[in-house]
Formats: structure tokens, sequence, C-alpha cells
């Protein structure tokens, strides 16, 4: 592939619902436009986008796949990312390294889910926007419906640029409302507007001339005047206010036939801003003060690693977007993240599972560099003399949790070196251990989503692992004072063990505490650190249902020791057992995490949502409405919400999003606290 300059390069993300088209409109560019010979097929595993073995298996995109279109000298980095929620993440890190982002939509399954994320994430980074019906040919194709559909959901102006030319199994071409010219089939033949559609493309056509007068006050002058813009004053109006987002175009295609196709990629060159266009862009210069680079080959080097792949077989594969200066082949590059110096090898521009090599990098474009040892997803690279930070994509919370436990003693071995290069690559994957129910576990945005990482982790890597639920990290407690009294005594022949200890356990607002009372020296002050290491040792795994113990004080107020059998380890068992008895005594309870939750979801879910909380024992503090969605907001026990990214979804058909984060702790109520005490004693039963 030879390289393209700045001005040549368009970086455009294609994202939707899942099943939208997005992975066959990208295969239908690189058809039409030459780059292969033949379109492959999603359900044959054969399109180019999709190449992974578990997107083929499960037959739907997971990963963003880098497709270069090269179309009228300009190069465009189609960016296809994934539609399934739980992949979102993916999405994101596109968005990030893009300067424009095209949406389909479904033109018989209409809004989705998935269309609505793109919409808002698409927005939040404040990127121009398109959006695609596509599917015309489907029956019960329906493009006016869509469009007000989808009018209905944003505040934004959404304004037709072309017009279906017949709908369904008619749909034959489209008709350009710019230059008031239909095109049949792939859209390089240009025949007459057919009468029956005359009046609706004038229609469309005023009301598109409007909202490209709105982009230049010279526009607007010209506009009152004469009531008549040019096609080349509408272009160039079209492309400021598409550009401020304040208009949003919308076109009608058919991917899997080839319809539409050359008046989008024309609109993509045309009103979709280049690099230079679409910056300056914001970073972090020297002592984190603000600065802003320009896209251009001459300004100091900064790149943004925006996604890594490790693969045992080919190493690791490190994808970037050049913002400003050049990267090339052969050369050393500073990670201003880690503080290395990293050596860059072959530079590519990936196509799919391909790249190709090229020797120079220019600024705005997107390329992959192969086994770079210390550079992860989010760094940025560039000169050490020259300190740059590009800021990182926000990603949203995972919440969906699960336990991790290796298969074998060979796993164990290497289970957190792979849930580390796992997370490396995957911004919404995280991985932590558990100190208090002594688990490792994994997070991830929903159950699909960490099943692949599993599938991965086995594949890859390897590693093979059994998941759970977790447990939830309760904390057990006292609510009295309570006294504990126990002597430790053995004789074996020869010196034996003794000591006794008797102590008091009281509630504590802060950390541990343990004081000496013992008065008339019946015991030695020097055994205190070893009843302590008894009593801590005991506080860390718990002492009614196996969870760390905590808001206590221990005073101790008495003792034995012998001249000759006392020993610091008989002081350390009487004090571990006196401090069971005490607390035993001391009215324990446990206590669960109580968590904020905030509930978004469409209105009609919303008796749905309310109800369901109530079964989860959650306090519900406030309820608002915004743009059609309901936002509700409660606190809720950590216990019944382990699953909840699950249950959300079939509530809502997966409209409905939530985000959650601890608050306090509170105590279990009385039956609930039996049943995970009985449950700890049948462990520990199965156990021995």
């Amino acid at each position: 592939m030879k390289e393209y300059r700045t001005e040549s390069i368009r970086n455009i993300a294609l994202a939707s619902h899942s099943g939208a088209g997005k992975s066959m409109l990208a295969e239908a560019f690189l058809f039409t436009t030459g780059a292969i010979n033949r379109m492959g097929k999603i359900e044959d595993g054969s399109t180019v986008s999709d190449f992974d073995e578990e997107e083929n298996r499960r037959s739907i995109s997971i990963y963003t796949s880098v497709l270069p279109v090269e179309y009228k000298d300009i190069k465009i980095n189609i960016l296809d990312t994934p539609g399934y929620t739980d992949f979102l993440g993916e999405e994101i890190s596109a968005f990030r390294v893009s300067d424009g982002v095209v949406i389909l939509v479904d033109a018989v399954a209409g809004i989705e889910v998935g269309t609505e994320l793109a919409w808002n994430y698409s927005g939040e980074f404040n990127l121009p926007r398109f959006i695609v019906i596509n599917k015309m040919d489907r029956e019960n194709a329906n493009f006016r419906k869509i469009l007000s559909d989808f009018q209905e959901i944003t505040n934004v102006r959404l304004i037709p640029v072309q017009l279906p030319l017949g709908e369904q199994a008619d749909f034959k071409g489209v008709i350009d409302l710019i230059t008031m010219k239909a095109y049949s089939g792939v859209g390089k033949e240009e025949i007459k507007i057919p009468a029956e559609f005359m009046d609706a493309a004038e229609e469309a056509h005023m009301a598109l001339i409007e909202a490209a007068a709105e982009g230049e006050d010279s526009l607007m002058e010209k506009f009152f005047e004469v009531g008549e813009l040019s096609s080349e004053e509408i272009f160039k109006g079209l492309v400021s206010v598409v550009k401020s987002g304040t208009v949003v175009p919308v076109f009608a295609t058919s991917a899997t036939v080839q319809i539409g196709l050359y008046p989008l990629l024309d609109a993509m060159i045309n009103l979709m801003p280049s690099p230079i266009e679409a910056g300056p862009y914001k970073a972090l210069g020297k002592d984190n003060k603000e600065i802003e680079l320009s896209a251009s080959d001459s300004g100091p080097l900064a790149a943004y690693v925006w996604k890594t792949t490790a693969d045992p077989f080919v190493g690791k594969q490190t994808y970037f977007r050049v913002y400003s200066g050049t990267i090339n082949s052969d050369s050393r590059i500073w990670n201003h993240d880690k503080g290395v110096e990293e050596r860059i090898g072959n530079v590519g521009i990936p196509r799919g599972k391909e790249s190709m090599n090229v020797k120079t990098v220019h600024a705005g474009d997107i390329a992959i560099v192969p086994k770079l040892s210390e550079t992860v997803t989010g760094n940025t690279l560039g000169d050490k003399s020259h300190p740059i930070s590009l800021p990182s994509a926000k990603y949203p919370n995972a919440l969906y949790r699960v336990a991790i436990t290796p298969k074998t003693q060979a796993d164990s071995t290497k289970i957190s070196t792979v849930l580390t290069r796992l997370c490396e690559e995957d911004m919404t994957l995280s991985w932590s251990m558990e100190a208090s129910t002594r688990q490792t576990v994994l997070q991830g945005m929903g159950d699909q989503h960490i099943e692949v990482a599993v599938r991965r982790a086995a594949g890859k890597f390897q590693l093979n692992v059994n998941i759970a639920e977790p447990k939830v990290a309760y904390k057990e407690t006292i609510t009295k004072e309570g006294i504990g009294i126990y002597r430790h005594k053995k004789q074996t022949g020869g010196s034996g063990q003794f000591g006794e200890v008797h102590l008091k356990v009281l509630p504590n607002e802060g950390e541990f505490e343990m004081t000496w009372d013992v008065f008339g020296g019946a015991v030695s002050q020097s055994y205190f650190s070893s009843i302590q290491k008894g009593i801590l040792s005991t506080m860390k795994d718990g002492i009614i249902a196996g969870f760390p113990v905590y808001g206590v004080r221990v005073s101790v107020f008495d003792g034995k020791e012998h001249a000759v059998d006392s020993k610091p380890v008989a002081f350390e068992i009487a004090g571990r057992e006196a401090f069971k008895i005490g607390f035993q005594e001391a009215g324990p309870v446990l206590m669960e995490p109580i968590m904020n939750v905030k509930i978004t979801v469409p209105e009609t879910n919303m008796g749905d949502i309310l109800g369901d909380l109530n079964t989860r024992r959650a306090r519900v503090q406030g309820m608002d409405t915004d743009k059609g969605r309901s936002v509700v907001t409660a606190q809720v026990p950590m216990a019944e919400m382990l699953r909840y990214t699950t249950q959300l979804r079939s509530l809502t058909g997966g409209r409905g999003i939530f985000d959650m984060e601890f608050d306090h702790f509170e105590r279990v109520p009385a039956h609930l606290q039996q049943e995970i005490i009985d449950a700890h004693k049948r462990e520990i039963e199965e156990k021995e």
C-alpha cells in the first residue's frame, strides 16, 4: 500500500447495534474499490473484518478491525467496531482515534440498544456523525419511520442527504439531494429522478439547503435573498454544520447487494474532516501544561496506542495513531508513560489480519507495529526530549464479576501473568485478588465478555480456569461486650506448654485495638505480642462465617503462666481461643457492603425496575427523567447485585444501563445471616 499524507486520510468508525451490517458494509467498500476480488460472508467467516476464531464461532464482531479503503486518492481508515454491548470497550477505543463516526441502523429492526450507545458515546467524543439506514432491500424496510424514530431520541437535527429509490424489493438506488440526481445500484450510474419521487426529493432538498445555509453567514444571506444554493455551496455549508455536530446527514444503503456505496464514500471524503481539519488535538506537554497538537509531519512526535493484542504465535501487536510527526520503520521511540525506549521494527498498515509494510507513517494515520515489549493500550509514544501525553479514553465500569480458579497446578503458576496480559489488551477487563474472600476475581462488561476472555486465555495462552459466582466480601463484627477465658495446657513428657488468657472483646469504631490491663503480674507482659498474634490470625480468618473481623477492641485483664511450661506459642493459642469464645459471647453479626446504584432505563420500563428493586432489599433514593429515559438511584446490598448486568438487560431488552460504587457496610438481616453461616459450615464439612 502506498503512503498517504495527512490531508488524504480519513479516520472513520463504523458503529451500530450488533447485526446492523457494519462488517458487510466495510466488506462491500473493499470489494467495490478493488481491494478484494470477492465479497465474504458473515455466516462462513470469510469477511476481512471478522477474522478471529471466536468471531467466526459466534458470527459477531468482538474486536475492532482496521480496514483501509482507497478511493479517489484518499485513504479512508474504516474502524469496524463490535455492536454487542459486552464489547463496548472496543467501540470506545475506536472512537478515541477516529475523526468521524458512521452509525448504521437496520432498516427493519430500527433503533436498538447498540444504536443508542453508539450515538451517546460518539456524542461524548464530539465526533461528526453520519446515520446510514442499511438493509433497505429487506422486507418491511421503512426509511421514513426509522428516521422519525431516531429523531425522537435526540435533539440534534437529522437531515437526509439521500432518499432511497424505492424500498424493500424495489430498492434500486439513491437520490442525491445535494445534486438532485439519482444513482442506481452501487452508485456509479447516474439516472434521472423518477417522476413519482420528485415531490419528496424537492421538499427534502429545500430542508437540506436550509440546514447547509446555517453553516456560514454568507450562505444564509444568499439563501434569504435567492432561496437557493448551488451544489458547491450546499457542500460548503454542510461541511461546517457536520463538523460542529449541529446537523447529522442521513443516508440509505444496502451493503449486501451493494446499493448506494459510492455516494456514501463520496460523502465520507467530502463531508468528514481530515486529521488536519479535525484538529487541533489537546495534550499535556512539559510540566503537565495543556498544549494543542496540529496534525503535521513537521510537528513533535506524538502517537497514541489505542489497541494491543497478544498472540503467542505472532507476538504482541501494537495499534497506534500518529497525531503529530511521523514514525519510520527501523527506528527508536520513547514511551512517555513507561519511561522506556522501544525499538520499532517493521511498521505496517493493518487490513483485517494482514499488515502491509510501509516505511513512514504520516501524521493522522493509523498503523501497527509488532513486538513492543513494554507498551500497552493508552500509552503515548514520542521523542524523549519532547514530553507529550495524549489523554486516554474513559471506559465504563465493568460490573460483571466472576471468581476464577485454576484447573491444574500448572495453571496456577501462570494465572496472574495471563490475566494481566488479557487486561492490557482490553481496558474494560480487570482482575484483582480479594483478600477477604481469598478469590481471584475477573471483572468484565457481561457474561459473553468474560466467556470470550476465558476462551482466549485457554486458546492463546493455554490457561484453563473454572469460573463461579464470586463471594460477597462480608465482614464480621460484634454488638456488645463479651468475655473469653481459655487455658492451653499440653504435656508431652519433659517440658510442656501452658498459657491461660482472660480477655474482654468490645465494639470499637476505629481500627483494631488491644490493651494490656493485667494487674499484679499474673501474666508477664512479654506475652502481649504472642496473644496479639493469635488474635490477629483469627480475625483474618473469621469466626462465625469465615470473613474478616473488624470493629473490635480487646482488653487482656487476667491470666496465668507457668514458670517452666509457659512459652509464646502457648499464649498465642490461648489468646486465639479466648478471643473466639469472647467474640461468640459479644453478639456477633455479619456486615454486608451496601452499594450506591444508578440505573438508567427507558420510561416504559420504570415500573418493572422499581418492582425488581423491591425484591433486592433496595432503598430507592430518587427518580428523575431525562430525554425519555428514567434514572433511578438506590442503595442496594452487594449480594443482590451480583448478576444484575444480565438481569437488567433481560428486563429492558438490553436498553438499561447501570453504574455502581461502594458506599458503606450495614448489618445483614438475621435470617439471611444464618443462611450464610450455615453455608460456611457446609463448605468446611465438604473440605473435611
